[in-house]
């Protein structure tokens, strides 16, 4: 009986460490921010511009913004991207202005998107995905709109037709 027992405490034993050290683990490892929701602010970041400049989200205080998450290879991205851009020329010189954020695809595939679809507004690289993380990214396209206070006002995840984004813009503007 004495050598059960002896089995059973150390099996008892063994799985106490494994469950403390799995949360240890996870209070030390823990990303308590999640994803910015509305009333956040949201996650500062420096990128790379395809205008060769590097954009900080700083850079942008005080501004109306949309921050839209896309890739070329996402269908929905590809559609609502002259959206953005027709909304970009509708509201230039407003407070006002749409940052692009590419998930880290190669430059020249990017490049010649940029440049088949004529768009001007500033369309930035997130090569090492961090800023997706900092996000909490789960689908594309995903569109953060971000009042003059810096806060978000609203995050949309899906593609938009040109009257969602504007109408979106306008309460943007009236804020």
């Amino acid at each position: 009986m004495g050598a059960s027992r002896k089995t059973v405490q150390i099996v008892i034993l063994i799985g106490v460490l494994l469950i403390g050290g799995y949360a240890i683990g996870k209070t030390l490892f823990a990303d308590d921010q999640g994803p910015p929701g509305v009333g956040d602010r949201p996650p500062d970041f420096s990128l790379l511009g395809m205008d060769g400049e590097v954009h900080n989200l700083s850079d942008y205080e005080g501004k109306a913004l949309v921050i839209n998450f896309w890739g070329t290879f996402c269908p929905p991205c590809v559609e609502e991207m002259p959206e953005f851009q027709r909304q970009y020329e509708k509201w230039r010189g407003e407070d006002f202005d749409i940052l692009a954020i590419n998930l880290s695809e190669a430059d020249l595939p990017v490049a010649n998107f940029v440049r088949q679809m004529d768009l001007d507004y500033p369309l930035l690289r997130d090569v090492n995905r961090r800023t997706e993380r900092n996000y909490g990214l789960r689908s594309y396209p995903t569109t953060f709109f971000v009042k003059k206070d810096g806060t978000i006002m609203e995050v949309f995840v899906g593609g938009m037709t040109e009257e969602q984004i504007n109408e979106r813009v306008e309460r943007l503007l009236e804020t």
